[in-house]
């Protein structure tokens, strides 16, 4: 049943979508994204956000594997593989979850890995991807550093992306994992009206525990950690090098540590760990204002005059063509 786009309001119904990929398989992913959503919509909520590079997976053979090893065979057929199964956004992979986004009138942020047409398609992003209660997609922010060993199989991508979108009475951005630790970045979002600051991690509880209630306090808005989830089962035996890696694994690879805090710091939803389950809560506007009224770092206490932040959002490319 379609459900119409909610009018203005002062409370926003949101879902944290802990899920667990189908590891590697961007087709079985999907199902099981769009399945969330569903889920999400029958519990009226009007957004909801899944964890970082949840499509179709994250890297987590980088460092079972010797990753660092330079001409690989291994790195590069489990690359190629992960190249494959990536999100090719300009030929639809993303169309059945804005479909359903669409047809429930619920807004989703969803992290992805990204095969960019636009850089010849031959490189890979961590891109987090906002979709309107339309089922639109409004921007899309490829992770600008790759954390450590990610840069094995990440490349850098840019400021497009670092963009805010009205949801009601909120304004939502949001980034992914250790860009959350970036002041900078973060500030780029403050100065744009950022309320609802959403941070999507591949799942940890000692990523989230800290960070989320430390943006909340800095930015007096809500702060809502999604993360992904991975067990030992989860890993199809049909990836390449599947033996090699589940023999370097735990039962639990990451656990997840989904949580919200109010603009006071405080716990809304506390870390969630160990299991796949969509987290709901309703948060109101009003929080915000009365947070603000002490503390407004993009605002009444800012100093343009002595710091100001200067954002390229250029999508960067290597090639102009003038005919």
């Amino acid at each position: 049943m379609k459900r119409e786009v909610a009018h203005i309001s002062n409370t926003l119904r949101v879902g944290l979508a802990q899920i667990a990929p189908v590891w590697l398989n961007r087709e079985k992913t999907t199902a099981k994204i769009v399945n969330s959503i569903e889920k999400a919509a029958d519990e009226d909520c009007q957004l909801v956000a899944f964890g970082e590079a949840v499509l179709p997976g994250y890297p987590f053979w980088i460092e079972r594997t010797d990753g660092a090893r330079f001409n690989s065979s291994v790195q590069k057929e489990l690359h190629a593989y992960y190249m494959n199964q990536a999100v090719h956004i300009g030929s639809g992979d993303l169309d059945s979850i804005c479909e359903m986004s669409a047809k429930r009138a619920i807004a989703v942020i969803l992290g992805t890995v990204e095969r960019a047409g636009d850089r010849g398609g031959h490189s890979i992003y961590c891109s987090l991807v906002s979709i309107d209660q339309r089922g639109q997609i409004k921007s899309v922010h490829r992770k600008l550093v790759p954390t450590y060993e990610e840069r094995l199989t990440w490349a850098q991508g840019d400021g497009h992306g670092l963009r805010v979108h009205k949801l009601g009475s909120f304004t939502i951005g949001g980034l992914n994992c250790w860009e959350n630790w970036m002041p900078l970045v973060r500030t780029a979002l403050y100065a744009q009206g950022e309320d609802l600051h959403i941070a999507l991690w591949p799942g940890s509880v000692r990523n989230t525990q800290d960070i989320t209630r430390f943006i909340a306090v800095e930015s007096r808005s809500y702060v809502m950690s999604v993360s992904g989830l991975l067990r030992k089962d989860d890993i199809p035996t049909d990836v390449p090098h599947a033996a090699k890696i589940l023999s370097q694994c735990t039962d639990i690879i990451a656990d997840g540590g989904s949580c919200l805090a109010g603009p006071d710091g405080k716990w809304i939803i506390e870390p969630v760990a160990d299991r796949e389950e969509l987290l709901v809560a309703t948060i109101d506007h009003e929080k915000v204002k009365q947070e603000r009224q002490n503390f407004d770092p993009s605002g009444h206490y800012s100093r343009p005059d002595v710091t100001r932040l200067v954002v390229n959002r250029k999508r960067q490319t290597i090639l102009k063509i003038t005919e």
